[in-house]
């Protein structure tokens, strides 16, 4: 039954950074794209302590686009263009590298005393080959400016894309689609079947895919044209994330995403030399080029 519907089944890679937990399921040593999704990340939940928050210091990007989605909890986006924007739950944060881009991720200074929340998704987008060098920009959507399908018990909020009719604002680069699906204790919905690639992924609660019981924080690569029904149970939240498969193959190290292994040295000798410009209201500090990345595709 699993081989019906399941191309691959990928594990997370977990890592605690202090405070709480990132899970990670792309890149992954057996794939390392859907669609134009080459990274996955789910942050938290997590409640950090009093006085404490998230400081992701101003870091590099090229030649992909970041896509930030929040359950919970709220967090301050700086970058290079100049922009300053909250993100909070519901919300989407889209920022395009391009050519290049530096940004920065921080807990609002007012959630700091209480302790912030944090749980959500980051994602990053490869760029197509004709696009990885257009000018970097930031776009923000509110939560009320994304569509929502309702069906039998299920709210699913159209984060990038068109599915199930319904159409989002957030700009494509590529062919895209990224639902979050919130599903009530014994709701149901048919997964779309349009994309040529896609994967589902239980961030919350528990849910099954034609009655085949879904692992939490694991990216099931779902096969080609089928159309299977989504459950749960008890209650749960689930990702759909996916699209066209992309023009080539991509290289990641670090922050950097590109076609070319080139290019991706040269912005590694461009962050190290100083050749970046830094968020014009956070440029103290910055993380620097690591000797290993914990981020890299693979062979």
């Amino acid at each position: 039954m699993t081989d019906d519907l399941f191309l691959q089944t990928l594990l997370p890679s977990t890592h605690d950074l202090g405070g709480f937990k990132v899970h990670r399921t792309l890149p992954h040593k057996e794939r390392t794209t859907i669609g134009p999704f080459i990274f996955f990340d789910q942050m938290g939940p997590a409640k950090l302590e009093p006085g404490n928050g998230i400081d992701v210091r101003p870091h590099p990007h090229i030649n992909l686009a970041t896509v930030t989605y929040l359950f919970a909890g709220a967090i301050d986006h700086r970058d290079s263009l100049g922009t300053f924007r909250t993100i909070e739950p519901g919300a989407v944060n889209l920022m395009t590298a391009g050519s290049g881009i530096a940004h920065s991720e921080r807990s609002p200074a007012t959630a700091r005393p209480e302790g912030p929340e944090l749980s959500g998704i980051q994602t990053w987008l490869a760029l197509p080959t004709a696009k990885e060098e257009i000018d970097p920009a930031f776009e923000h959507v509110p939560k009320d400016g994304l569509p929502v399908v309702d069906a039998d018990g299920v709210r699913a909020r159209v984060v990038m894309g068109s599915l199930w009719g319904a159409e989002s604002p957030v700009t494509c680069h590529s062919p895209t689609i990224y639902a979050d699906i919130h599903l009530a204790p014994g709701g149901a919905m048919p997964i779309d079947p349009d994309a040529e690639e896609r994967a589902v992924y239980v961030a919350e609660g528990e849910a099954s895919l034609d009655r085949v019981a879904l692992a939490p924080t694991t990216l099931y690569v779902l096969r080609p044209g089928i159309e299977a029904i989504l459950r749960s149970a008890g209650g749960g939240r689930v990702m759909l994330c996916g699209g066209a498969p992309l023009d080539g193959p991509r290289h990641v190290w670090w922050n950097f995403v590109s076609s070319s292994r080139d290019r991706i040295r040269q912005a590694r000798d461009d962050w190290k030399s100083g050749r970046f410009t830094l968020p014009p209201d956070d440029g103290d500090e910055f993380i620097p080029l690591p000797e290993v990345p914990k981020t890299v595709s693979y062979p």
